[in-house]
């Protein structure tokens, strides 16, 4: 089956993740299909609004490490240029999409995938969905828009908070900083969202796409992006983030020399 489902009823567009034996990580492939929905809905005017979930147990893991630690070791420039070729157009496409976007976190969320979700309009997350930025923990740092979207979403104090630390945010402490709108018992985050999609589909969508772009407007995004890429290159370049990839694919602890 494909890495991304896309399903249409009532005019709400449902793109699902699906990798769930992998909790969706996005490789390049997933990576790509996705960018390429959101750009087609853009352009689709039977599509009013849009749900963004995860298949099986987990809104999105993030950057497939196993892909991602193979290509590092074939010497292969790929994982380097992720984020110009596909984080960061995929970010910008996700917020100028004139139509709203809700993102069901039916899971855990964590890294690319956790900023997905921080980049919708609105968030529904699961009773036992969680939210991390562990970015730190491989030797890297924000992408897919996060340093924009997170602080926006929490405050400055608490983003720095999740990236420096890698603690997980679990549902209710999401409720409570306002990282999420609304927290629903397992299994129903999607039928939610979807309802609510519905609900916003059949309202005035220039205005809603009016009011995304004014919401949006700061003059920073690009700025930040631009900044994200190269500050993830340059990590994405050291010895500590090669060393912590291979140990999470292994499974280990692994060792940091600042290098």
């Amino acid at each position: 089956m494909s890495e991304l489902l896309i399903e249409d009823a009532d005019g709400v567009r449902t793109l699902t993740l699906n990798r769930p034996e992998s909790f969706n990580a996005l490789t390049t492939s997933l990576k790509e299909l996705l960018l390429a929905a959101v750009e087609d809905t853009a352009k689709d005017t039977s599509v009013r609004a849009v749900v963004l979930t995860g298949a099986g147990r987990a809104f999105c893991a993030g950057q497939d490490l196993k892909e991602h630690i193979g290509l590092l070791e074939a010497g292969d420039p790929a994982p380097l240029s992720t984020v110009v070729e596909h984080y960061n157009p995929l970010v910008k496409a996700i917020i100028a999409l004139p139509k709203p976007v809700i993102a069901a976190v039916n899971g855990t969320a964590a890294g690319a995938g956790a900023s997905l979700a921080y980049a919708s309009d609105l968030r529904i997350a699961a009773a036992g969905a969680r939210f991390l930025m562990a970015f730190a923990n491989v030797g890297l740092t924000a992408d897919t828009g996060a340093s924009w979207t997170l602080p926006r979403l929490i405050g400055h104090g608490r983003a720095m908070e999740m990236m420096l630390l890698a603690q997980p945010v679990d549902a209710a402490e999401a409720l409570r900083i306002g990282m999420v709108g609304q927290v629903v018992p397992d299994g129903e985050a999607l039928s939610t969202a979807q309802a609510l999609a519905r609900k916003l589909a059949s309202g005035p969508t220039v205005a809603f796409a009016k009011i995304k772009e004014a919401l949006a407007f700061s003059g920073a995004l690009d700025a930040a992006l631009e900044v994200e890429a190269r500050t993830q290159a340059e990590a994405g370049a050291t010895e500590d983030h090669r060393a912590a990839v291979a140990a999470f694919v292994a499974k280990e602890k692994p060792v940091f020399t600042g290098r």
